[in-house]
């Protein structure tokens, strides 16, 4: 065989070693690349993990959510946090093994969900929050879609003061500090009462207590029943959702204190507006679950699409009064 034969065959099989590694490392563990719109590849899911689904606000959001992106072609895999942020934290850990393409939160603690949204963050996953903010440092959330919590917080402010005729009196606040919405409302709430006051020395609205009813209707009972027991002459409370609100009304039923305290509560949830309808709660600041589900879902898509997003993106609530439930035609028929 001759020399410029011997080279000829060593190249072609050192060609063919080369072309057949290439074609052996061509295969990739990472998930495909996600657009929005059009796409030849499957769409990964988006994971949802909420605060609670034992409240049907967090489940309007979530099916808000789930409906609006499966007209894009993405299903959504639903978890609920139920107020535990360490559970909440292995959700989210499972949608980044899963390689979700984007995941959504109603963080159960606005501060120590921030190590679990960093892991998504190192993951190159985008994270959207909804309802409650993160409030932890050095995390990246692509956007934050929620009411005007403290707008609403002003409105229920405006609605103790209408409801107290300008007696003034002493009032409680039922609330739950993990959340940052919440934070918002009773912030809201108290520079209304603080502006109120001195314009109104003689007659002040005096915040006597603020517990802990986390949102939930046995916590709600149990701290307006403690605040009953502390003020018999307490003349209203005002509690940072409809669940609360309600465990409130309980509890005032029980110590005979209907007529007496005024009750605020938020969110416009249809227990909640029946409640007002019926005379039970005075006044809600009404949010929109539907709507800001629909709205982070449409932002995701713009996301994979490209489009810049503002970094907060807020829906105001209004007040809803007894008037309003009276010709609501939506609300079941009060009970005869």
């Amino acid at each position: 065989m001759s020399v410029c034969l011997i080279r000829r065959s060593l190249f072609l099989l050192t060609l063919l070693f080369v072309v057949g590694c290439r074609q052996r490392a061509a295969p990739s563990s990472a998930p495909p690349v996600q657009t929005g719109g059009a796409s030849t590849t499957a769409k990964r899911p988006i994971g949802i993990s909420v605060l609670t689904l034992n409240n049907p606000f967090f489940k309007i959001i979530a099916d808000s959510i789930t409906e609006e992106v499966k007209k894009e072609g993405y299903e959504t895999i639903l978890v609920a946090g139920e107020l535990d942020v360490a559970k909440q934290q292995s959700q989210i850990e499972d949608f980044i093994a899963k390689g979700c393409s984007a995941i959504v939160l109603c963080p159960c603690d606005s501060k120590a969900i921030g190590p679990a949204i960093q892991k998504a963050n190192t993951a190159d996953i985008p994270v959207f929050t909804v309802d409650i903010a993160c409030l932890a440092p050095k995390v990246k959330v692509v956007s934050h879609i929620a009411t005007d919590n403290y707008g609403g917080g002003k409105q229920a402010g405006d609605a103790m003061i209408e409801a107290l005729g300008g007696q003034g009196g002493k009032v409680v606040v039922l609330d739950f500090k993990q959340a940052e919405s919440c934070l918002l409302r009773v912030k809201g709430f108290k520079e209304v009462i603080e502006a109120h006051n001195q314009k109104n020395a003689d007659k002040p609205i005096n915040i006597v207590a603020e517990l802990p009813g986390d949102g939930l209707l046995e916590k709600g009972f149990k701290a307006a029943e403690d605040a009953l027991q502390a003020h018999d002459d307490l003349a209203g409370i005002f509690a940072i959702n409809d669940p609360s609100a309600l465990g409130a009304y309980s509890a005032m039923e029980k110590a005979e204190k209907t007529a007496q305290v005024k009750l605020i509560g938020f969110d416009g949830q249809d227990i909640g507006k029946e409640a007002i309808r019926d005379g039970k709660i005075y006044a809600d600041p009404i949010q929109y679950p539907d709507r800001m589900g629909k709205l982070t879902a449409q932002s995701i898509i713009k996301h994979f699409d490209g489009e810049r997003l503002p970094a907060e993106q807020l829906i105001p609530t209004e007040l809803y009064r007894k008037a309003d439930g009276e010709k609501d035609p939506s609300l079941k028929k009060a009970a005869q």
